[in-house]
């Protein structure tokens, strides 16, 4: 195509993806935080459909690597009042947790005497 026309159809596309990203935020269903996109569909699931789920949508199970990821995330745990799943799973040292892929953690937000595996952490 010539350069002209890749250009609008560039602006084509941003237009309709700055659309449908409107529509999924009106009805809560997207965060941003520092560029990356939080993403839920509000409904309960297991932990491996939810890992399926996010691959199939080319993303990954949310990690909080901060506070704004972190809120991000606890947003959707509000508004649909129901808990969400993390990347992270614990070592094989009892207490200590880590990245699915078995990276180190390098944030937590843990509430004192947490993660006990209760659904409070």
């Amino acid at each position: 195509l010539a350069g002209n026309e890749n250009e609008d159809i560039i602006r084509q596309l941003q237009y309709r993806i700055s659309r449908l990203e409107g529509v999924l935020r009106l009805n809560k269903m997207i965060m941003e935080s520092a560029g990356k996109i939080f993403a839920t569909n509000g409904k309960k699931a297991n932990f491996d459909a939810t890992v399926a789920t996010c691959k199939e949508a080319g993303g990954s199970i949310a990690t909080p690597r901060n506070p704004g990821e972190n809120d991000a995330i606890l947003y959707f745990v509000k508004y649909f009042n129901i808990y969400a799943y993390l990347g992270i799973k614990q070592s094989l040292i009892p207490g200590k947790f880590q990245l699915l892929n078995g990276a180190q953690l390098n944030y937590t937000n843990w509430y004192s005497n947490e993660p006990s595996g209760k659904g409070e952490e």
